[in-house]
């Protein structure tokens, strides 16, 4: 192996490792920073010695390893008369003892915990959404500072501002290390879905930049969407996610032209649709429902999604039982952004008269006054209806309003095709 594929054997290996690492030296050192800063000095010692000693056969025990020895030299060549010196010495053996005999069962006692108690950690509500997704992404998704910056189209320094932020927040809020009982961890769980959904539709749908799709996102959301729901087995909205995910990922290949133009739903080739994430997404969705629980809000977007997935053409679509669910989920979240989503499936099954009216409706409220997609829907039914000049504003609005150059170039597109048609 030459030492080009060594390094990428040993990023492939971190990307996997890093977040059952850092969970598991968080757990010992009680401190975020200090697990990743000792999670990095292991890759740093791996990135010296695998090239020439070959990839070890347990790569993720022998990183443990070495971060434990890493933090035990660092300790030894401090001052030892800070208590907190001294305990930290303890827990990671620096008190005279060996290794552990069997460092691989270390690695894998309470792995699963560890994980999930990172997870909420990083996840936690005092933490700024933005916060919360980059630390998210760096802990437990390996992603770099400059991969998250490339991902959200804003400016390394930016990101690594966020990172060190939510770390000093978690640490002067001492936050524990843990995963809440009762009432607090049903609210935490919502803040810990909510995280990974972000990820995911930042990478189905970016808001921002020049490409239409960024699937590395979304395969990220989706990794730790099924790690969570391995930890979680019983909470149904987890399963929802997990199957919400699986099912719009399924249809990434076709969201994006041969020139990386976006392609809308109703556009699409349905051929290129993934049938093993749709198999996948039904049966998830299959494993939320026999939890019997109920839907959430991301098992009713499942649903929805699911209609799309059976349907081998747009035609073919059940719009009413879409329009249905997304009546259901606007009792449920009250959300506006869900009700121009009901608007929408309404017109598909009783025509764009129906819609407009829905649509027209939701003019006023202020939380959707820049959501580019409000001003898209009514250019979409104004058109149906021939509608055309009014057609063309709704069009050049949303174009205005959308930060996503592919978007942008589809909306101007459509605005176009409705210059000197009748009104």
């Amino acid at each position: 192996m030459t030492p080009s594929d060594t390094h990428r054997a040993i990023e492939a290996v971190w990307r996997i490792e890093s977040p059952r690492l850092i969970a598991s030296l968080t757990r010992l050192v009680r401190d975020i920073s200090a697990a990743e800063d000792l999670a990095h000095d292991a890759l740093v010692a791996a990135l010296e010695q695998w090239p020439g000693s070959g990839i070890p056969a347990n790569p993720g025990a022998w990183l443990m390893t070495a971060a434990r020895r890493r933090g035990i030299d660092q300790l030894r060549r401090r001052s030892l008369a800070d208590r907190r010196h001294d305990t930290l010495a303890y827990e990671l053996g620096a008190s005279g003892a060996a290794d552990p005999p069997d460092l691989d069962a270390a690695m894998d006692d309470d792995i699963g915990d560890d994980l999930l108690r990172l997870m909420f950690t990083a996840c936690h509500p005092v933490l700024a959404t933005e916060a919360r997704v980059a630390l998210t992404l760096r802990l437990l998704g390996g992603l770099t500072t400059e991969e998250i910056a490339r991902a959200f189209v804003v400016s390394e320094p930016t990101i690594a501002q966020r990172i060190v932020r939510a770390k000093r927040t978690l640490a002067k809020a001492q936050v524990p290390y843990e995963v809440p009982r009762g009432p607090d961890r049903e609210a935490r769980l919502s803040s810990v879905l909510d995280v990974i959904y972000l990820v995911f539709n930042e990478g189905y749908s970016a808001t921002t930049g020049d490409d239409w799709v960024r699937p590395a996102l979304c395969d990220e959301a989706l990794r730790l969407g099924r790690v969570l729901a391995e930890l979680m087995p019983g909470q149904a909205e987890v399963h929802g996610l997990v199957a919400l995910m699986e099912l719009q990922a399924s249809r990434l290949r076709a969201r994006v032209g041969p020139r990386g133009e976006a392609v809308r739903l109703t556009d699409q080739n349905r051929a290129r649709w993934d049938r093993v994430l749709i198999r996948r997404g039904m049966a998830a969705l299959g494993r939320a429902d026999a939890l019997g629980t109920g839907r959430g809000p991301y098992a009713m977007q499942a649903a929805i999604a699911a209609c799309h997935a059976r349907a081998t053409a747009v035609d073919d679509t059940d719009w009413a039982e879409i329009a249905r669910l997304y009546a259901d989920l606007v009792r449920l979240t009250g959300s506006p952004i869900v009700r121009l989503n009901h608007a929408v499936a309404v017109a598909m099954a009783d025509g764009p008269e129906a819609g407009l009216s829905l649509v027209e409706a939701l003019a006023s409220d202020p939380a959707l006054e820049a959501y580019h997609y409000l001003p898209a829907a009514r250019g979409d039914l104004l058109e149906k209806l021939d509608r055309r000049a009014e057609a063309r504003t709704e069009f050049e609005r949303a174009a205005a309003l959308t930060k996503n150059a592919r978007e942008r170039e589809l909306l101007l597109e459509r605005a176009r095709a409705c210059e000197g048609q009748p009104r």
